[in-house]
């Protein structure tokens, strides 16, 4: 049965229904005191995972429930983002190293291992973000860019000062060296997903980060080995179109470059490099493919001439610095700009990257069978990367090869 209400029950009612709403609403419009940060860690992450030119500013307002001008409130512009998630990034790491310096003591062996420590706290904490500081900083106006290498030359040298004190033999310029090395291992916590304890990952990063300080050096040659000789030069125009794409990705960025001045390079016409890739996106998919099957052969040869699994594991080092030196723009392009593929070839490619990975796991935990096969893959992913960052310090000098394949050695043997 209905029961009547008089009116001013209805108006009673009414204004309890209007005072409700109007609560709500308010609800709804109160901001959060650190939206601000929220806003700047969703694009941190989706910036480092995905690249700064394959999001959009729509799609960091949208996973907070948020409108685009709102997120405008806090930042003018998707530049200002990538600023603030790159500065704050690379700042977090220097407040951490400086922190844990005050609280050392004098004893340069207790002052590095708190340094390190404390770095590989901040690493874990942020381990989602770590790209963006490794990849996208070069997005960066030359200012801005500046500030990011000041923050890790600062983080670099407050490594490398305990390294001299330890090893007084060694040139500042190896000490330098070695401290990139432990910090590119620190760094490479962020590469990939796989899952360890925060204990468990400090242990086996800060004893990978140890093997690698404590690495003799081979001197660096006072001429370049001459160089191999490579055959008759390649005519198919699909690799000399492979060829220069990967020089002019490497050197200005995928979304800088175009398939017009890809053509130009090669000596072929826009209209002809579309005979051979439908869109530059192919074309990005082709040289990382041509990159995996490279690895692929080299993998093989490695396996295939060995003996036993040391001999194997060192054959792959030795490969895999060969390479990476013969070709270091192919390795750089392939950790900055795999972002930049549609989804299925990404999935594709990472899948391959994985086998590869996971037959350098299967010869390091035959060799070190106290390792499970998780943290040996937290240290296949260590000695993959100091190939490429402290190969970009010495900007791939063919005289260092052989310095590379000594760290790789000692995080794979004995880190």
């Amino acid at each position: 049965m209905t029961v009547a209400r008089t009116g001013t029950e209805k108006a009673a009612a009414g204004a309890t229904a209007t005072e409700s709403g109007e609560t709500a609403a308010k609800a709804v419009r109160r901001r959060p005191k650190n939206r601000k940060a929220q806003i700047a860690a969703v694009a941190a992450t989706a910036f480092s995972e995905r690249g700064y030119h394959a999001v959009g500013v729509d799609e960091i307002a949208a996973e907070l429930g948020i409108s685009g001008p709102a997120l405008y409130r806090h930042f003018p512009n998707k530049y200002a983002l990538l600023v603030h998630a790159a500065t704050s990034a690379a700042d977090g790491l220097r407040t951490a190293s400086a922190e844990a310096l005050a609280d050392a003591s004098s004893d340069p062996r207790d002052r590095l291992e708190r340094i390190l420590t404390a770095l590989i706290a901040n690493t874990i904490d942020n381990r989602r973000v770590g790209g963006i500081y490794r990849w996208e900083g070069r997005y960066l106006e030359p200012t801005d860019r500046r500030r990011l290498r000041e923050a890790f030359a600062t983080v670099t040298e407050q490594v490398a000062a305990p390294i001299r004190q330890l090893r007084p033999q060694l040139s500042a310029e190896d000490a330098t060296t070695l401290a990139a090395g432990a910090l590119s291992v620190v760094g490479s916590i962020t590469a990939h997903r796989t899952a360890l304890s925060s204990r468990r990952t400090t242990s086996l990063i800060l004893d990978a980060c140890s093997a690698v300080v404590d690495t003799d050096l081979p001197p660096v040659e006072d001429s370049p080995k001459e160089p191999t000789p490579r055959g008759l030069p390649v005519t198919s125009k699909r690799e000399l179109l492979i060829a220069e794409a990967v020089k002019i990705f490497d050197r200005q960025g995928y979304h800088e470059s175009s398939i017009e001045e890809i053509g130009a390079a090669a000596g072929i016409n826009a209209s002809s490099v579309y005979r051979h890739f439908p869109s530059k996106a192919d074309l990005l998919a082709a040289v990382f493919y041509r990159a995996s099957d490279r690895l692929a052969a080299a993998t093989a040869h490695a396996l295939g001439s060995s003996s036993d699994r040391a001999e194997a594991l060192e054959k792959l080092v030795d490969s895999y610095v060969e390479l990476s030196f013969r070709t270091p723009a192919v390795l750089s392009v392939y950790f900055a700009e795999i972002g930049n593929l549609p989804q299925h070839e990404r999935t594709n490619l990472r899948n391959i990257q994985r086998l590869h990975v996971e037959e350098w796991v299967s010869l390091v935990t035959a060799i070190r069978p106290d390792l499970s096969p998780p943290e040996a893959r937290f240290l296949v992913h260590a000695a993959l990367g100091l190939v490429l960052d402290v190969g970009r310090l010495v900007r791939f000098d063919v005289r260092q090869p052989d310095r590379l394949t000594a760290m790789m050695r000692a995080v794979l043997f004995e880190g």
